[in-house]
């Protein structure tokens, strides 16, 4: 993927428009900041941290931690200082070994967010309060204790990579640098060997569980950090995944993208009622049907181009639209090859309304149901509520940390993010998974994946797994666990309830307390 040009306004805005609308940006719809900082490259990088005791119950038991809200200081080997990186860490007190003790590194992805949804959705010991389904209650937003905290089986430590919440370049050049591929990866990486030298924490089993574009970056920091610094980690958790951006990015001539979305778009049609009754029962069951036709007929169908006979064009129009809820009329005009951001503005175009890209569970209303696109992703904006709100509040009054730089949940740097070797070509980090596994073959990963997502589509996860190249011996050290609901799963309870257990029976499993190997 090439850089974007920087010389015409009208360009930027076109490349951000689309963005917006395509990019795996996590929960993080990719709103771009335009303001230029002026206060935060006056104000010094310096190392300073807020600790604070708390408790909480989970399943009955209750547990006293410690947490650490600060920032970390990354410099070269002359010692200049190039960054600062902001983090909050929960660690469970009274372990005396911490070989005995798990630490989770976590962080959401963008690039360019922050770790604010992980922090306050996912794992941490406060959750922002939404009904059953995920629905958000009215501004401000207001922080409970979250029953599905991960912090009884390991300790937390969330990233904000640099330019995102609190975090700085000590210079727009090493601003640059580290908004790359490989540079966030490996500034990441460096804070990970830092955190972990500092905290005594090298013979703790650790984990790194990262968010949509988080996985891409899990992926390769599996890699770096057994490469770089000989830290070799226990597992991976992958939320919403996105590993080989050719199976997700709907260009022109990439076919394989439609054939992987469409069972993403029958998830949608389901829940919204816009199937035949035959395809209206169980949704497992439809999916596997849909499935088979996305890799089989379809994929063949599309492969074929102008090449594929009239009759046989008709008849997958038919089926698409049959399993996508959508006119056969409308399929056939798109020639076969539905993208997202007509699809959700398409699926309840006669009602007025248009589905959610992140979670297609949600609906919203532009100005007129003529357009071709929707004018916001109404789950990004329901999701959204609280969060960054209730993250400024519960670090000055909970944690004790104060600044009067501004968080920044999405920095907006897909405008300026540069992909390093991949010019001309599709990212893939995927391989670098590969061939971390297969360096550390105790290396284990579980994939999270929910069916009412388009940013990455559930279906991607199974594809992307089938072609990891893997040996046979360590396939059964990947997981797949699928859920009802979007983007961010654990928003619905019910599937946070099983994402919390998911993950927890992941974590004990992969790691191996020194007190039960042999001397």
């Amino acid at each position: 993927m090439k850089k974007k040009p920087k010389h015409s306004f009208l360009v930027l805005f076109a490349v951000v428009a689309l963005l917006t609308m395509l990019g795996p940006m996590g929960l993080q719809a990719a709103e771009v900041d335009k303001e230029k900082a002026d206060s935060d490259k006056q104000t010094p990088l310096e190392e300073k941290e807020s600790v604070t005791k708390h408790s909480i119950t989970l399943d009955g038991v209750r547990i006293a931690y410690t947490s650490t809200a600060g920032t970390l200081l990354l410099k070269d080997e002359e010692g200049k200082t190039q960054a600062s990186i902001f983090y909050v860490a929960h660690i469970k007190d009274g372990v005396d070994d911490p070989a005995n003790r798990p630490v989770t590194f976590s962080f959401n992805g963008g690039p360019g967010s922050a770790a604010v949804w992980v922090q306050l959705g996912a794992f941490g010991p406060k959750k922002i309060l939404a009904d059953p389904e995920g629905m958000p209650m009215p501004p401000p937003g207001r922080l409970v204790t979250n029953p599905y905290s991960v912090l009884d089986v390991t300790d937390l430590v969330f990233i904000d990579p640099v330019s995102t919440g609190y975090s700085r370049p000590a210079s727009e050049e090493d601003g640059k640098r580290f908004h790359s591929l490989r540079g966030d990866i490996e500034s990441v990486g460096e804070f990970i060997r830092l955190w972990t030298t500092r905290n005594r924490r090298w013979a703790s089993p650790k984990f790194i569980a990262g968010e949509s574009y988080g996985t891409t970056r899990t992926a390769g920091l599996a890699l770096h950090l057994q490469r770089r610094h000989g830290l070799y980690l226990n597992g991976l958790v992958m939320i919403s995944s996105i590993l080989n951006w050719q199976n997700q990015e709907m260009h022109p001539g990439n076919d394989t993208a439609f054939a992987i979305h469409l069972p993403s778009y029958t998830a949608a049609a389901w829940f919204h009622g816009k199937l035949p009754p035959e395809l209206s029962g169980d949704l497992r069951t439809t999916l596997d049907e849909v499935e088979a036709f996305a890799i089989g007929d379809y994929a063949a169908a599309l492969i074929q181009g102008d090449w594929l006979p009239e009759a046989k064009r008709k008849e997958i129009a038919e089926r698409v639209a049959r399993y996508s809820g959508l006119s056969v009329d409308y399929v056939e005009r798109t020639n076969l090859r539905i993208a997202i951001w007509r699809f959700v503005k398409e699926l309840l175009r006669e009602e007025g309304k248009t589905v959610g890209r992140l979670d297609t569970r949600f609906t919203g209303f532009d100005r007129d149901s003529a357009g071709e696109r929707f004018e916001f992703d109404p789950a990004s904006e329901a999701v959204n509520v609280g969060y960054v709100t209730m993250l400024n509040d519960h670090l000055r009054r909970d944690l004790g940390y104060e600044t009067d730089l501004r968080y920044r949940s999405s920095a907006g740097l897909w405008r300026d993010w540069t992909w390093d070797d991949n010019e001309n070509r599709y990212v893939n980090l995927a391989e670098d998974l590969r061939q971390a596994m297969t360096r550390n073959p105790d290396l284990r990963v579980l994939f999270t994946s929910g069916y009412y997502d388009l940013a990455t589509p559930y279906f991607d996860t199974p594809f992307s797994v089938a072609h990891l190249g893997l040996p046979e011996e360590l396939r059964d050290k990947v997981t797949i666990e699928y859920y009802e609901a979007g983007h961010m799963m654990y928003i619905r309870e019910v599937d946070h309830a099983k994402f919390k257990k998911d993950v927890a029976d992941f974590i004990r499993l992969a790691s191996t307390p020194a007190t039960e190997v042999e001397d």
